[in-house]
C-alpha cells in the first residue's frame, strides 16, 4: 500500500521528445525535498554555473553523495530530482524510503520508481543536504541516446525556488544570485510570471495566418527543446494550422507521443513578437492534451523558443526578463529537413543509428531505412560527430546536398538527398 496519494504533473521535451510525468508518491516522500534546499557553499551573493547546450538542453554537472560527475537537464517543468538512469544509482549510497508509481504519456502499465532519501546534492558553488531523489527502476526514456552524451537526470525546481537564475545562451553559463540581494538593472523586459504547483507560467499571445489572435497560458519550460507546444481542446480557437505534417513528437513513459507539426504566424510575448514558429499540436487523446484541459493552460514554450533571449527568471519576485540575443533572435524557426530521426549509441555515443525515416521524405527517396547505420555525413566520419553536429546540419540550408554513407547488416551503402523544408 502506497498510503495518501498526491500527484505532480511534470513535462520536459528535447530534440522533439516529450516527457509527461505523472508520479503517484506518498506526499510526505514526495514533498520533503523541499525542506532543506540550496545554499551557496561560501559567502558569495551570485555563482556562475556552465553548462553543455545539446539538443536544445540545458545540462548541468551535479554531483549525489560526493559522488562522480553527473549530467543533469535543467528543467523548469519538473518539480522533483529525477534520477532516470539507475545504473547510475550504484554506489550512491542511497536510503530507500517507499517504492512509488510513475505513470506517463502513452499506453503502459505504471513503471516503478524509488524515493531515496536524505541526499546530498551539490553543483559548483551550491550544496543541498536533507534533498530526496526519484529513481526510476528502468532507463526507459534513454535520455543519452537521443541527446547525444550521457544524460543521468532531471531537476530544477530546487535552483529556481531558491535562487534568481540567469540563463545566458552564448556564453553557456547559468549565474545563480541571492534574491535578497539581487536587483535587474539590464536592458531586458520583464515580464509578468505565476507560479502555479512549483511551475511559471507567463501569458502570451498566438496569431494565426487568418489574424485569428488567442491568449494563451504557457508554461516557461527550460526542459523543452522545441519552441512551442500548443493543446488543441485547452482552448477554443487553438485548431491546427492550414499546413502541418503528422509526426512521432517525441516518447514518454509508457509509449509513443504523436500529433501535428505546423507554424503559428505569430507568438507575442510581452513587446516581442517571433514570426512563423514552429509548433507541435500533441493529438487531443493524449495524457498531455488531457491535464492541459484540466489545469487551464494551452501548452508551453521551449528553448528552441527561449535561446533567443538572455533569459533571467526570478520566482521570488514573480517576473521573467527577456532580453534579445542578436545572435539567435532573428534566426528563422527550423526543424529537421531530411526525414530522419536518430539514435547515439556505443560507449561515447558516436554510433549513429537511423530510428525512423519519415514517409515522402527526402532520406527516404534517397534510399535510407530505420537500422541504418551512419558511418559518414559530407566527407566526415561518424567519430568526428556529435548527434547534435548531425542534427544542426540536417536542420539548416534548403536545397544543401547531403552524402551519407551508411551501415545495413554487412552491407556498405553510398546515398545523397536535397534537404527539403517540409513544414
Amino acid at each position: 500500500m502506497y498510503g495518501p496519494m498526491k500527484a505532480s504533473y511534470a513535462s520536459g521535451v528535447w530534440r522533439g521528445l516529450w516527457i509527461f510525468l505523472v508520479i503517484l508518491a506518498a506526499g510526505e516522500a514526495a514533498q520533503a525535498q523541499y525542506q532543506l534546499g540550496f545554499n551557496f557553499t561560501s559567502r558569495r551573493n551570485s555563482i556562475r554555473i556552465p553548462f553543455e547546450w545539446q539538443s536544445n538542453l540545458i545540462i548541468v554537472p551535479v554531483q549525489i553523495n560526493g559522488s562522480d560527475t553527473l549530467n543533469f537537464i535543467l528543467d523548469t517543468g519538473i518539480s522533483m530530482t529525477l534520477l532516470t538512469d539507475p545504473r547510475s544509482a550504484e554506489g550512491l549510497g542511497f536510503t530507500y524510503a517507499r517504492q512509488v508509481n510513475v505513470m506517463g504519456v502513452g499506453e503502459g502499465k505504471p513503471l516503478k520508481a524509488n524515493i531515496a532519501v536524505n541526499n546530498r546534492v551539490t553543483l559548483p558553488g551550491i550544496q543541498a543536504r536533507g534533498h530526496n531523489i526519484v529513481v526510476l527502476s528502468e532507463d526507459i526514456l534513454q535520455l543519452s541516446s537521443y541527446v547525444g552524451m550521457p544524460v543521468h537526470g532531471i531537476f530544477g525546481f530546487e535552483l529556481f525556488k531558491n535562487f534568481v537564475v540567469k540563463i545566458d545562451f552564448l556564453a553557456r553559463e547559468i549565474t545563480l544570485y541571492k534574491p535578497d540581494k539581487y536587483q535587474y538593472r539590464g536592458k531586458g523586459e520583464k515580464i509578468p510570471i505565476v507560479i502555479e504547483d512549483t511551475k511559471p507560467y507567463l501569458y502570451a499571445k498566438a496569431i494565426w495566418a487568418d489574424n485569428r489572435e488567442v491568449p494563451i497560458k504557457v508554461i516557461l519550460d527550460t526542459g523543452a527543446g522545441h519552441a512551442l507546444s500548443l493543446d488543441i481542446g485547452s482552448h477554443e480557437h487553438i485548431q491546427l494550422p492550414d499546413r502541418i505534417i503528422r509526426a512521432q513528437l517525441g516518447r514518454g513513459l509508457n509509449g509513443i507521443i504523436t500529433g501535428s507539426l505546423g507554424r503559428v504566424e505569430k507568438v507575442k510575448i510581452g513587446s516581442f513578437e517571433l514570426q512563423d514558429v514552429i509548433t507541435s499540436f500533441p493529438d487531443t487523446n493524449s495524457m498531455a492534451a488531457q491535464i492541459a484541459r484540466k489545469i487551464d493552460r494551452q501548452g508551453n514554450i521551449g528553448c528552441e523558443l527561449l535561446k533567443r533571449f538572455t533569459v533571467v527568471i526570478d520566482y521570488s519576485r514573480n517576473y521573467v526578463v527577456l532580453k534579445p540575443n542578436k545572435n539567435y533572435y532573428r534566426e528563422t524557426f527550423e526543424r529537421d529537413m531530411s526525414g530522419i530521426e536518430l539514435k547515439a549509441n556505443g560507449d561515447n555515443f558516436r554510433t549513429f543509428v537511423i530510428e525512423k525515416v519519415q514517409a515522402g521524405s527526402p532520406a527516404e527517396e534517397g534510399g535510407l531505412m530505420a537500422g541504418d547505420v551512419i558511418l559518414s555525413v559530407n566527407g566526415k566520419m561518424s567519430s568526428q560527430l556529435k548527434l547534435s553536429d548531425i542534427l544542426k546540419l540536417l536542420q539548416r540550408g534548403e536545397g544543401r546536398e547531403i552524402k551519407i554513407f551508411v551501415r545495413r547488416n554487412s552491407e556498405l551503402l553510398f546515398t545523397s538527398f536535397f534537404l527539403k523544408r517540409m513544414i
